[in-house]
């Protein structure tokens, strides 16, 4: 039993999350914070204690549905079979996405220089309010990456822009969605970059069940945020990255 001291955010957090699996609504949720919030407040010895009781989201807010492992693994191993410039680029594109769970500006924006594929591979994102993160590359993408730099140089372009297009120029955001929609619409499924981005952090977080982990990964300034994602069921704790993402755990052969 934790004693009142002792509770942690997570906690409140996970709390919620059972609840939800249970069936409680939203609604019914936000005044058991209410009220721990008051309680918290009015009780003397317990103000001294730091706790950060995140907001729920209003009743109402929904996630899209996130296609599971098995669907997206589908998905990427197609795009792996082709071997044409733009194959090789939207496999390496759509990788990235749930590889690392990118905004779709944050990836519009990387540029070569922020790519880091040796030893443990990263990539360097600027996000919103023009944060600044490192993001772990998980295998696959990491093979994908690989791939398409070596395909690259066929656009014999000056842009330092990661992703561009046959032409040399820098993919606008609304052509990536685009593209997206008509890759998974030949294999009788609908994704966007921000589904890849949900079904990051949904399967991570049902991996791994860490919120602050997921938290920074994602570049969310407030835990209440990625608290959205606590209807999901948790498994069990596992805190390194390779361990918890599906697409992250096949090592490539050279990897020591």
């Amino acid at each position: 039993m934790t004693s009142w001291t002792n509770l942690s955010t997570e906690q409140i957090v996970l709390f919620w999350g059972q609840q939800r699996q249970l069936g409680v609504k939203t609604v019914s949720l936000r005044r058991i914070s209410a009220a721990l919030r008051h309680f918290w407040n009015d009780t003397p010895n317990l103000q001294t204690h730091t706790l950060s009781i995140p907001k729920l989201q209003r009743a109402g807010r929904t996630l899209p549905d996130v296609p599971d492992v098995d669907q997206l693994s589908h998905f990427f191993n197609t795009l792996a079979q082709s071997g044409s410039f733009l194959g090789i680029r939207d496999w390496a594109m759509t990788e990235l996405f749930y590889s690392s769970g990118l905004r779709l500006q944050e990836l519009a924006d990387v540029q070569i220089n922020e790519l880091q594929l040796a030893d443990h591979a990263s990539i360097r994102v600027k996000g919103k309010g023009q944060k600044t993160r490192i993001v772990p590359i998980g295998t696959k993408a990491r093979e994908a990456l690989s791939l398409w730099l070596q395909t690259r140089p066929q656009a014999n372009c000056t842009s330092l822009h990661l992703f561009v297009s046959k032409s040399g120029h820098p993919l606008h955001p609304r052509s990536i969605q685009k593209r997206l929609a008509q890759l998974s619409a030949q294999l009788g499924m609908h994704l966007h970059p921000h589904m890849l981005r949900h079904a990051f952090a949904s399967h991570l977080l049902e991996s791994s069940g860490d919120l602050r982990a997921v938290q920074e990964l994602l570049g969310h300034s407030q835990l209440s945020t990625t608290a959205i994602y606590t209807h999901l069921d948790f498994q069990h704790l596992a805190t390194v990255y390779d361990q918890a993402h599906p697409r992250a755990q096949t090592r490539l052969p050279n990897d020591s």
